[in-house]
């Protein structure tokens, strides 16, 4: 991978930055995402943000390298700390725990207010994406799933609106565990990636009950069984599907 070429993942994720935009990629790493839209000429501005100091190094030395330093900026900070209020309109945040993302949305709220579009590639955990997204009136407008290199990712697309609107369709809590346009087009990495999640699920509902009684194990089965019930039941309920 590099600014010419990226991984599918990264492709997907540059897919959803709208023409002309100006972008802030937080976790940059090595710079591959801005670099690649500037040179397709998709951005107008970019900011590459990295909170650690060797990761930042390698984001700046791509960016000079390729001569983009007039229209990329490389800064070192924690998550929307390298933006300032009205600089960019879209942010891209890729690579992380979907938590992770969650809590760098949450705590730099107050730079979101000219950000037209949330582009957001979690590793796991993309219902904290989702429920934050309701939480604070962002409306999800599209959702992808793709495999490479044996792993599993989700991407999501988001912008102010109506956030319950991508729910009207399909059952909240299961809308909001699975991804609700993921939900209603049921495409076969989909269904792998909830049989592989079901099955961890059991595995740890199998270790809770072997675990001394308490409140927190007795809810957090009630926890691990709901899911394992919401998912089994989209899975279930579309088997001719999968064949």
């Amino acid at each position: 991978m590099n600014t010419e070429k990226l991984s599918i993942r990264l492709e997907t994720v540059a897919k959803y930055v709208p023409l002309d935009s100006r972008l802030a990629d937080i976790g940059s790493d090595h710079a591959y995402l801005p670099s690649y839209l500037a040179k397709k000429g998709r951005i107008s501005f970019g900011i590459a943000g990295e909170v650690a100091l060797g990761p930042f190094q390698s984001a700046e030395k791509n960016v000079m390298a390729e001569g983009l330093s007039e229209v990329i900026k490389v800064r070192m900070g924690n998550g929307l700390e390298v933006i300032q209020p009205g600089e960019v309109d879209c942010i891209s945040i890729a690579g992380m725990g979907g938590s992770l993302i969650a809590s760098i949305l949450e705590n730099g709220k107050e730079k979101l207010t000219s950000v037209k579009r949330l582009v957001l590639q979690p590793n796991i955990n993309a219902i904290a994406i989702r429920q934050w997204l309701v939480e604070n009136d962002w409306e999800l407008i599209a959702e992808e799933i793709l495999e490479e290199d044996n792993k599993i990712y989700e991407i999501l697309a988001a912008e102010k609106g109506d956030p319950l609107k991508p729910y009207r369709d399909v059952p909240f809590e299961t809308g909001i565990l699975v991804g609700p346009f993921l939900l209603q087009r049921k495409e076969k990495t989909f269904k792998k990636k909830w049989v592989l999640e079901t099955k961890n699920w059991k595995r740890i509902y199998t270790q809770l009950e072997s675990a001394a009684p308490s409140v927190e194990t007795e809810e957090k089965k009630q926890e691990v069984a709901k899911k394992i019930n919401l998912v089994e039941g989209v899975l279930d309920n579309e088997e001719s599907e999968w064949s």
